[in-house]
């Protein structure tokens, strides 16, 4: 009896409440909250981590020391001194590190609008039981909101497997003694190819090299001339799509069937995945920090990546690269954080859960910022040259500039492997999710007993689908298409979504009704600081978020290629496409919604429906204690512990009932 009363507290259930039953037989719960946190983290932690944050960091200024006694060591052109010494040796006088111009307005982000939207979702999603579509009964006219998210999961889900297959086509081919990437000796190099270690690079070559990179800037990698002219086969515009790269088509059908199979029960098969997805990235990235920070120069990269630029704390391109790169990292309105939270027991502490899994993201980019520049930098001094001129992000960054950093350390193969199984297992941590995303949502919104036994054929249907849907991006012209989905389809979209449902559940639903919500599900309510960051300071991000990214807008271009038109307009149209979801349902639900004049109707859309609440019966108590009509019981899953018992004493109480009931109805509600 001990251990339970400990479990339940741990596990967040209101103390002094009577024992329940606290799992969901038809949907189904996590085996245990290392599950949920494992999952949760490899959702978060993706492939932005490793080539997004890295780059912004250093591009926008990122961190580094600060001591009493002022800044010591070399400076680069605009940017303060690093407590270092020439030779890297930390100074005497240096005093306590303190994040930079980005990390500075980065971590502001993330308290007051990332780890606030984190937490709302997974206690939205965790209340009500349900996915992206279900958990808006708490307001029926925005559930516009929720197949917006299902749009931007669907986009998102088909180019990040492409990119993901592109990652097990190099895992591939690394198995190999010398990459292929290594030398310009091949059918597919040019005359401009320069290679750093061909056999025939001559002190004098060298020293054109340098020149190149400084100067002309003619010279390309064979890294660069094996990911455009071999991998992709780059055609010269959008419209051209050529033929389709089959090593990538049958790569992408690898990387469909491994999110296949370990979907394929659910949350039951995909909870055991993670022990291994979301935990086995971190060895290999403190592998290749350990061999990166014992490489010459590696520290020349690092102070590159940390050394802070404070005359840029002022600009508001920084601040806003910080919330955007908190606001996408982190996964907000894609609905996958409503999904996973869904699967939990009522009674966890998701509270706790969002603190732990938010720092997780951004320690792990920031881990990641030095096992990346740490390489960078090696690579720079080899060369010659300045970082950055070597410096990347994107896919720049995971298929040239890295890989042919790797060409220089011994054992260049195993290194290769590493890295991209590395990435190959952060794409389908978050691939996972997105999947389940819209599997759940499709299940729940249907409801009935017949597709939940057939969810893995659902699963199937999916997968099926994002696999013929993500052909085009295999194609000649696949790199320019996915760049363009990436850009656009889940970019201010996102920020209009998460805009629309804070204030849904703030100020349509309530904030004291929320409020409620959570402690009857906790057992407290949330923080002070929770409650004025979800009502004013989050929105208030939020906003500024959209109105930079509309100032700051400059068409998409890809290298020296730059978009036409009407590839832009498609661009448009896919961010429009989530967006207007939230009109197009909110008028159809108005008109459909009981009422005489507009203003009635208005109220009853946006009213709570009456099955909002928490999915299982003993846990429908206080404003939630079910009257048992038709409509509400079809909704709600009841489990009696003694099933005999319990018909025994309803078929001794039937005479009763009526009346019984309906008291006890009307007294929970007060």
């Amino acid at each position: 009896m001990a251990e339970k009363c400990s479990e339940g507290l741990l596990n967040g259930a209101v103390p002094g409440e009577r024992s329940k039953q606290d799992k969901s037989v038809k949907r189904g719960n996590w085996g245990n909250q290392i599950e949920f946190v494992l999952t949760s983290v490899g959702y978060a932690v993706g492939l932005g981590n490793v080539w997004r944050f890295p780059y912004l960091c250093y591009r926008n200024g990122g961190g580094g020391c600060y001591g009493g006694m002022g800044f010591g060591g070399p400076k680069r052109a605009g940017a303060a001194e690093p407590c270092w010494g020439v030779q890297g040796a930390a100074r005497s006088h240096c005093g306590l590190c303190l994040p930079g111009a980005f990390m500075f307005p980065y971590f502001i982000m993330l308290v007051f609008c990332g780890i606030p939207l984190f937490f709302m979702e997974l206690s939205f999603g965790q209340f009500a039981s349900q996915g992206c579509l279900g958990v808006w009964r708490v307001s029926p006219m925005f559930k516009g909101v929720g197949y917006g998210m299902m749009v931007v999961s669907t986009y998102i889900g088909i180019y990040y497997n492409v990119v993901i297959c592109i990652a097990f086509y190099y895992f591939f081919v690394s198995m190999t003694r010398v990459l292929p990437w290594t030398y310009c000796s091949n059918a597919w190099n040019t005359l401009d190819c320069v290679g750093v270690l061909d056999g025939n690079l001559s002190s004098h070559a060298a020293v054109n090299l340098t020149r190149l990179f400084n100067a002309t800037q003619k010279r390309t990698s064979p890294s660069k001339e094996y990911w455009r002219r071999y991998v992709l086969n780059l055609s010269d515009d959008i419209g051209n799509l050529g033929e389709v790269r089959l090593p990538l088509l049958g790569c992408l059908g690898v990387s469909w069937v491994v999110v296949f199979l370990c979907l394929i029960k659910g949350v039951k098969s995909s909870g055991k995945v993670v022990y291994f997805t979301a935990t086995f990235p971190y060895v290999v990235l403190t592998i290749l920090f350990v061999r990166g920070i014992t490489l010459e120069g590696a520290l020349t990269g690092i102070m590159y990546y940390l050394t802070p630029q404070w005359d840029k704390i002022l600009d508001a391109k920084v601040w806003g690269d910080a919330a955007s790169q908190i606001f996408y990292s982190l996964g907000c309105a894609w609905g996958g954080l409503i999904t996973m939270a869904s699967y939990n027991k009522f009674h966890n502490n998701c509270y706790r859960d969002s603190i732990i899994i938010s720092i997780t993201n951004c320690a792990t980019s920031v881990y990641a910022g030095f096992v990346i520049f740490s390489i960078l930098g090696f690579m720079a001094n080899h060369l010659g040259v300045d970082i950055s001129k070597v410096a990347d992000h994107g896919p720049g960054l995971a298929f040239v500039a890295y890989p042919e950093a790797l060409t220089l350390l011994p054992i260049s193969p195993l290194w290769s492997i590493l890295f991209f199984f590395m990435l190959i297992l952060l794409g389908l941590g978050t691939q996972f999710c997105l999947l389940e995303t819209l599997v759940t949502a499709i299940v729940d919104e249907v409801g009935n007993e017949w597709i939940i036994r057939r969810k893995t054929f659902v699963t199937l249907g999916v997968a099926v689908a994002g696999f013929l849907l993500g052909i085009p991006l295999t194609t000649q012209a696949g790199i320019y298409w996915l760049l363009l989905m990436d850009n656009y389809a889940a970019s201010f979209s996102l920020v209009v979504i998460s805009c629309i449902m804070c204030v849904a559940i703030m100020y349509i639903y309530g904030h004291r009704n929320y409020f409620k919500d959570i402690e009857m599900m906790l057992g407290f309510p949330p923080p002070l600081f929770f409650q004025i960051c979800w009502r004013f300071i989050s929105p208030a991000i939020i906003f500024f978020i959209l109105v930079f990214t509309v100032i700051q807008y400059r068409p998409i271009s890809y290298n020296e290629y730059v978009y036409p038109t009407w590839a832009i307009s498609i661009g448009f149209l896919m961010a429009l496409s989530s967006v207007i979801c939230i009109p197009i349902y909110a008028i159809y639900k108005v008109c459909h919604s009981e009422g005489d004049t507009l203003l009635e109707r208005l109220k009853n859309a946006t009213k709570a429906s009456k099955d909002w609440g928490p999915a299982l019966a003993e846990h429908r108590s206080g404003r939630y204690a079910p009257a048992f009509s038709p409509s509400t019981e079809s909704h709600l899953e009841v489990q009696p512990l003694h099933p005999e018992k319990a018909r025994n004493e309803a078929a001794a109480a039937s005479p009763a009932q009526g009346s019984n009931g309906s008291a006890h109805s009307q007294d929970s509600r007060l």
